[in-house]
């Protein structure tokens, strides 16, 4: 088993990651279903809770079937996430998470996210105020470095742990490749084999198969691996690589059928959490991910982006259950698109 803190996770836990615009509870409530152990919610500005915006206290809504959970926030200054620790900490999640990972220019630029990863002595100091302001275990998100000549993942995963937090998530890119290029997680296994670190380390970025998830937690020795990208649209992966993990053996991709069950329970959760209008409009973009792979499905997913009640919805998903039943849709490798070019931060 692994434990963060006082939280006990299976042995080689699966871990959904921190989102912007995805993360949402619909979205989690399936990933869930299908087997993640542990999962984050959306990034939450600590100077919007602060402020009380109204996107951000949203994104502060936790279930309890969706325990073990942790909220992340992310910022530049002491203060504001401290301050944003003490509001979270009222909500009572599992965990609190620091994301200093997120690269991209709105919020790095800001000198938050990944933008810390210039100033190790700041993350230090970020994550020590946060820390010492809640009472809930901490966890940190992060990348290798800013660039390629500040790989420095060795010495944060060290002085963050002595400041007391309880797990580390590392991405296996620097801010400046973003999303381009192979992950490298032989600076992530360093941090892993290193003596002193008694913490978990889980493992992010490029897990697109089963396969691909066995090597790596045999190659590098994490704890558990995160998973993003893959898991838009593909909720089934989590359940996929558990099966392989444990027999070896490659699972039959998810039926017509169970395509448009999750569709349906993920725009039902859409619509309770959002309500009627926000529900389906932010719906429409996940419809071409869950149907992809059927023939001739484009007529389909065409209407589906017009329609503006679950009824209307439903109606379309009843006719693509019927029209396509026993189809066997092959198994085709997952795209991991950069979700964050289509992200409104």
């Amino acid at each position: 088993m692994v434990k963060i803190d006082k939280i006990v996770l299976p042995e080689f836990p699966l871990l959904l990651a921190p989102m912007e615009d995805v993360s949402d509870p619909p979205f989690r409530a399936v990933c869930k279903d299908n087997g993640a152990d542990l999962m984050y919610t959306e990034f939450i500005s600590s100077e919007g809770l602060i402020r009380d915006a109204i996107k951000s206290r949203q994104k502060l809504d936790i279930f309890d079937y969706e325990r073990p959970i942790g909220i992340q926030i992310f910022g530049g200054d002491e203060e504001s996430l401290a301050l944003a620790a003490k509001i979270v900490d009222v909500t009572n999640p599992d965990m609190l998470d620091i994301n200093f990972g997120c690269p991209v220019k709105k919020v790095a630029g800001k000198g938050a996210g990944a933008g810390v990863l210039k100033d190790i002595d700041l993350m230090v100091r970020l994550t020590d105020a946060v820390v010492k302001a809640t009472r809930l275990p901490v966890t940190v998100k992060t990348r290798l470095g800013w660039d390629e000549n500040s790989k420095n993942i060795e010495e944060v995963a060290e002085r963050l742990q002595d400041v007391g937090i309880k797990a580390l998530s590392i991405h296996g890119r620097t801010r400046s490749q973003m999303y381009k290029g192979e992950a490298d997680w032989t600076l992530i296994a360093n941090v892993k084999n290193n003596p002193r670190i008694h913490m978990p380390i889980f493992g992010n970025g490029d897990i697109d198969s089963p396969q691909k998830a066995l090597e790596y937690k045999n190659r590098y020795g994490v704890d558990g691996i995160m998973i993003g990208r893959a898991a838009i649209g593909y909720p089934w992966i989590f359940r996929e690589i558990k099966h392989y993990v444990k027999t070896g053996e490659l699972m039959d991709p998810p039926t017509v059928d169970e395509r448009v069950e999750v569709c349906r329970k993920h725009l039902r959760k859409s619509l309770e959490w959002k309500g009627p209008i926000v529900g389906i409009n932010e719906m429409r973009r996940h419809y071409a991910n869950y149907l992809k792979g059927l023939p001739g499905i484009k007529e389909y997913r065409n209407r589906l982006v017009v329609l503006k009640t679950m009824e209307e919805v439903e109606a379309v998903l009843d006719e693509v259950q019927e029209n396509y039943a026993g189809y066997v849709i092959e198994r085709n490798p997952i795209v991991l698109e950069n979700y964050h070019q289509h992200c409104p931060l």
